[in-house]
């Protein structure tokens, strides 16, 4: 269980470091900033790499909202779903902590929304709770049915990781002018910490919704596309 913990906690801290470390020194750099592009590419690779490289341990979550879909779906025991969860969290606000002490050494520097997400004036492009809480929902049912789809008996072996970090990537290249993306309550928790906005106060959604999606991806799966015997 121990190992299973630790790579769930290093998984989760790359995916933080990786992805929102992509957004808060790299997306805006001028002239050569890699952008909402860049940004999505940079999550993607985060599951994609730690999900080779310690996926065969903890069975490669780095996600709460994974985590429970996977229980819902029969794919892991309720027992761990606890731990899991807080190691991921720890994960996730250990990279942001380092990337805080990272970014602060910076000219002119101010943390500002710090790669949070976050709904109404906290929206990239001002969407509404509504809006927000719905695509956060839909696409991480999405996320859930590429993950059990992809690591099913029946899928081509191998090559789960690929399809599960280019299916976040996809993700974010939709959602983030909507919500900056979350789909990951640990990776939302992570960055509320050292944002200089309200991102706090609307953390509530991006567990709730995640979750809620989380579990509506398995339900499907296991009600109308599994073929496991």
């Amino acid at each position: 269980m121990f190992k299973k913990l630790s790579a769930e906690f290093f998984g989760t801290f790359w995916l933080v470091f990786g992805g929102c470390g992509s957004a808060v020194l790299a997306a805006g750099f001028p002239e050569l900033g890699i952008g909402f592009v860049g940004v999505s590419m940079a999550f993607g690779l985060t599951v994609l790499t730690m999900a080779f490289a310690v996926g065969h341990i903890s069975g490669g979550h780095f996600n709460p909202a994974v985590t429970l879909g996977l229980a819902i779906g029969g794919r892991f025991s309720w027992s761990e779903v606890l731990p899991y969860w807080i190691v991921q969290v720890i994960g996730g606000i250990f990279a942001a902590a380092i990337l805080y002490i990272i970014a602060s050494g910076g000219p002119e520097w101010a943390a500002g929304s710090f790669a949070s997400n976050g709904y109404g004036e906290l929206s990239p492009g001002g969407y509404s709770m509504i809006s927000v809480l719905i695509i956060e929902v839909v696409l991480t049912a999405a996320f859930l049915i590429i993950i059990l789809g992809s690591t099913s008996a029946r899928a081509p072996a191998g090559f789960a990781p690929i399809a599960i970090g280019l299916g976040l990537t996809l993700i974010h290249l939709i959602s983030i002018p909507v919500s900056n993306t979350s789909v990951n309550p640990a990776r939302s928790t992570a960055t509320v910490f050292f944002a200089e906005t309200g991102a706090m106060g609307q953390l509530w959604l991006f567990w709730v919704a995640p979750l809620i999606g989380a579990a509506i991806g398995a339900v499907i799966w296991k009600a109308l596309l599994s073929d496991d015997d």
